[in-house]
């Protein structure tokens, strides 16, 4: 397939990465690739809003691990919009969406980030289609396509 500059060639991604956050000074974070999902989401909590010049401002934080409340970072990000979406259990909630850079397969991208209470999930992030459709094909037989820190980032994310 021919790609231009406005659609680079493809990466294979798997149905679950490592991905960093480079605003959050986050190399790795365990993430869901989750196509049936339209946005993408992170697991926030102690959210803040403020108004600055004008505009709505989030504080909030993160867990970069799984199952732990181990280390946490902060970010302040300008609120994009107020999104409702249907979680998948069914409820319609309001979000907060940021937007946030994504270190996916070695590429990074700015994708629009839903602020969600993900605490009881797996996943304490999800990539959705409108992050993938910048050029990631989901390949779901595979883990971990992108590639994955040492071992021992992989057992503090086990909570070891």
């Amino acid at each position: 397939m021919p790609t231009t500059d406005e659609t680079p060639e493809p990466l294979v991604v798997g149905w679950r990465e490592w991905v960093g956050l480079p605003q959050a000074g986050l190399d790795w974070v365990k993430a869901k690739i989750d196509t049936g999902a339209r946005s993408s989401a992170i697991h926030a909590f102690d959210l803040e809003t403020y108004e600055q010049d004008g505009a709505e401002w989030v504080r909030f934080s993160v867990h970069p691990w799984q199952k732990s409340d181990d280390d946490h970072v902060e970010l302040t990000l300008p609120v994009l919009d107020r999104r409702e979406v249907r979680s998948s259990n069914g409820q319609v909630e309001q979000r907060y969406a940021v937007s946030l850079d994504v270190r996916l397969a070695g590429r990074t991208i700015t994708t629009v980030m839903t602020l969600s209470n993900r605490d009881e999930m797996g996943f304490r992030m999800l990539i959705g289609r409108e992050a993938l459709e910048r050029g990631f094909l989901v390949d779901s037989s595979r883990s971990y396509a992108g590639g994955r820190p040492r071992r021992a980032v992989r057992r503090r994310n086990w909570g070891k």
